[in-house]
């Protein structure tokens, strides 16, 4: 009768809380059971795939074999693992697994619910999502490359590695690379040898360390008025200010705004794409950028030049890039294989001019080096000769593709839509009659497996609320057809 008195002072709550309301006590098998039913549940352990064994699951958590057997027979009892006798315990077919999520960059926790961040974290993470019609995606669809010759060429890298050599992770870039790279410049206007090419991982890499070399945090950049959505936060990550100049989805930048912006003398550098501009699909004429990098150089203002889509022009000529009318070293030349050859292989280079010895630097103390077992791999396709044979098949298709959706897009779009067809590219940017809201259709048309991307992620102007890039670089098929269709529906009855 005392231990209960004192039971009462010690914990008078726990002592009168009804019988009903206690928490049920979990034993170490069945936390063990719901601890692996969350990692299957979260993509760890796949369907079919092999739990750890018994034995090591004991060590890694410090329990005895008999309470994991209790933990697999409670996993097994539900249906979400099965036994193979002498072998283990396997994660059932059927068993539920969540949405594939997308791996948000250091900063994601700060994007509030219905923020541009969001959605376009939300856009990449669907842009992945199998059984979807990928409008949204922006890269190529990898049908159009020669992935079969690329893999080749990389068990034909990995053979030839000197591991005797200095180890591979110090190696400086793929020379055979750097004067391919070199010697395809001078076919653009450069005057260039493989000592001018910094070998990066990517372009945005390249940009990024080009950035660094003109400009320091606080600085203030051109960028035009639209750009990628990586782009702009890199910029921002880099602790760069930036100022719009007007971008027409035709000609480019806008040279007299840029002309009044630099008056004011507080541009430290200018990053422009003057071909095939990302999203707009805008290239500025010859003369245009002829005079663009004249005005920079009077000011003394260094360009960052992106150019990843120059060689995927429709027209039977290159375009020249604003690189080719350089004559001080100003422009930071930036272009990569990812979006011609090999994406996934992140395999970019930037000839940045007379910042190369500072950009050279730059990428030693970022990463050191770029992958070397991808480097030697685009070097030995290259090697064998077909890549200009691949680019013309390439650039072919490209064309035919974008007719077809501009063709599928006027017939299925409301009226009012408007469309300027880009010279070069996989890219379509569309304009809705307002006061449609293209982040709106994102959102209903991905309740139909289509995804598009809202011109909201590309720009702070209201200007892009009406706007969405399309990529059209899917083979054409029935399937397509019909999903350009839908969208058409969707924005007719958002119309109305």
């Amino acid at each position: 009768m005392e231990l209960c008195r004192n039971r009462r002072k010690i914990c008078p709550i726990m002592w009168e809380m009804p019988a009903a309301t206690m928490k049920k006590s979990v034993t170490r098998y069945e936390e063990l059971a719901d601890q692996l039913s969350s990692q299957i549940r979260a993509g760890l352990f796949l369907p079919g795939e092999r739990l750890p064994s018994v034995r090591s699951s004991g060590r890694v958590h410090e329990l005895s074999s008999n309470t994991v057997l209790q933990a697999y027979h409670l996993l097994e009892d539900r249906g979400e693992i099965r036994a193979r006798i002498r072998s283990g315990y396997y994660v059932a077919p059927q068993a539920p697994s969540s949405p594939e999520k997308a791996i948000e960059p250091a900063g994601a926790d700060k994007a509030r619910p219905g923020s541009i961040a969001e959605l376009a974290f939300d856009l990449y993470r669907n842009a992945k999502a199998p059984g979807h019609v990928q409008f949204g995606a922006g890269w190529p669809s990898a049908e159009l490359f020669p992935l079969a010759k690329l893999t080749r060429a990389l068990k034909t890298s990995v053979q030839g590695l000197n591991l005797n050599a200095w180890p591979v992770y110090i190696q400086d870039a793929n020379s055979e690379l750097s004067r391919y790279i070199a010697r395809r410049s001078l076919q653009w206007g450069f005057d260039g040898t493989a000592d001018d090419v910094v070998v990066t991982s990517g372009a945005l890499e390249g940009l990024l360390l080009c950035l660094r070399a003109v400009a320091k945090p606080g600085d203030t950049v051109a960028v035009e008025t639209s750009s990628s959505y990586m782009q702009r936060c890199a910029t921002e990550q880099f602790g760069l200010r930036t100022v719009e100049i007007p971008t027409d989805p035709q000609h480019g930048v806008s040279l007299p705004a840029l002309a009044a912006a630099l008056k004011k003398g507080r541009i430290r550098a200018c990053l422009f794409t003057p071909n095939f501009h990302h999203p707009l699909g805008a290239s500025m004429p010859e003369a245009k950028k002829r005079e663009l990098v004249a005005l920079l150089a009077r000011h003394e203002v260094p360009l960052v030049e992106n150019d990843v889509l120059g060689e995927l022009h429709h027209a039977q000529d290159r375009p020249k890039p604003a690189k080719a009318y350089d004559r001080k070293g100003l422009v930071l030349y930036c272009s990569s294989f990812s979006k011609s050859l090999a994406p996934g292989f992140s395999v970019g280079w930037a000839l940045p001019g007379r910042f190369t010895k500072f950009v050279r630097r730059a990428k030693w103390t970022t990463n050191t080096s770029s992958g070397i077992t991808t480097q030697t791999a685009v070097a030995e396709y290259l090697k064998q000769g077909g890549y200009e044979h691949h680019l013309r098949r390439l650039r072919r298709s490209l064309a035919s593709l974008q007719v077809q959706a501009v063709q599928a897009l006027r017939r299925h779009m409301p009226s009012g839509t408007v469309i300027v067809p880009p010279a070069g590219g996989y890219l379509l940017w569309v304009q809705l009659p307002r006061p449609l809201n293209a982040a709106a259709l994102y959102r209903l048309a991905l309740q139909k497996k289509i995804t598009i991307a809202p011109g909201a992620i590309f720009g702070s102007s209201p200007h892009h609320q009406n706007c969405f890039r399309l990529n059209y670089s899917q083979s054409w098929t029935p399937r397509i057809e019909a999903a350009i269709g839908t969208l058409g529906q969707i924005a007719s009855s958002m119309r109305r």
